[in-house]
């Protein structure tokens, strides 16, 4: 008997819809940095802190290599407290350029709504 793939039972996943977007969540201590005060002008002070960003990895392993410090962004690997799915899972996965576009998309969007945001380069 043949086994079957993964990509014979998903057959309309194409293997270059692999990035994902992803947001984490980081301890509002965050906020005092003067990097972040600059890039967040219109911050409300009571919505969350978060960093958004994009990999080829899924969120979980992409977490968890911030965590690890490798290639890790400073304030994930020092402020990040868990990933809040609720605002990417619906995205994901897609191809390089879409998740890059819409890295940039979700950090401006969140940021336009109050949130503290970090990432979304």
């Amino acid at each position: 008997m043949k086994r079957r793939s993964y990509r014979q039972l998903r057959p309309d996943r194409r293997p270059e819809h692999h990035h994902h977007v992803y947001v984490v969540l980081l301890d509002s201590a965050v906020a005092r940095l003067r990097k972040v005060r600059a890039e967040n002008p219109a911050r409300d002070p009571s919505k969350p802190c978060v960093y958004v960003g994009m990999s080829g990895l899924t969120p979980e392993e992409r977490l968890a290599n911030h965590r690890k410090g490798d290639k890790a962004s400073s304030l994930v690997k020092q402020y990040g407290l868990r990933l809040w799915p609720e605002l990417y899972a619906h995205l994901n996965p897609m191809p390089f350029e879409a998740a890059a576009e819409m890295e940039r998309d979700l950090a401006e969007d969140l940021r336009r709504a109050g949130y503290t945001v970090t990432g979304g380069h």
